[in-house]
């Protein structure tokens, strides 16, 4: 899998604690945008941004549960500049989307999560 972004982005993913990301559980209220444990999302064929996916945490495993029971596994680089995908055929592409805000998509699925992006103000 390749790295995308290469040293331009830190991730500060909501959930970055060691376990299951539960809301209150924030890794740095200053980084994290909201940390409810959720992440906006796009999945399969839906055309509309909501927030009803799941943030899991493991270790450098970065789990995204669907509301319809699928869901995507991330590994997150050991040097935090950025994701590739753990499993499945289909790699991840991340883009920056704000000042805070990476979105990766992988397949039809796409998610926008909160992350530093280095060299911009916390």
């Amino acid at each position: 899998m390749r790295r995308v972004l290469g040293s331009m982005l830190l991730l500060a993913l909501a959930g970055c604690g060691n376990g299951v990301s539960t809301p209150g559980n924030a890794v740095d209220a200053a980084d994290a945008q909201i940390d409810d444990g959720k992440a906006d999302c796009m999945t399969g064929d839906t055309q509309q941004w909501e927030r009803d996916c799941l943030v899991e945490r493991k270790g450098d495993i970065l789990t995204i549960r669907h509301p319809d029971g699928g869901f995507r596994r991330f590994r997150v680089l050991a040097d935090g500049h950025g994701l590739e995908a753990a499993d499945g055929a289909e790699p991840a592409k991340l883009s920056i989307t704000g000042e805070k805000q990476i979105e990766v998509a992988a397949g039809n699925d796409r998610y926008r999560l909160p992350a530093q992006i280095a060299g911009t103000d916390r």
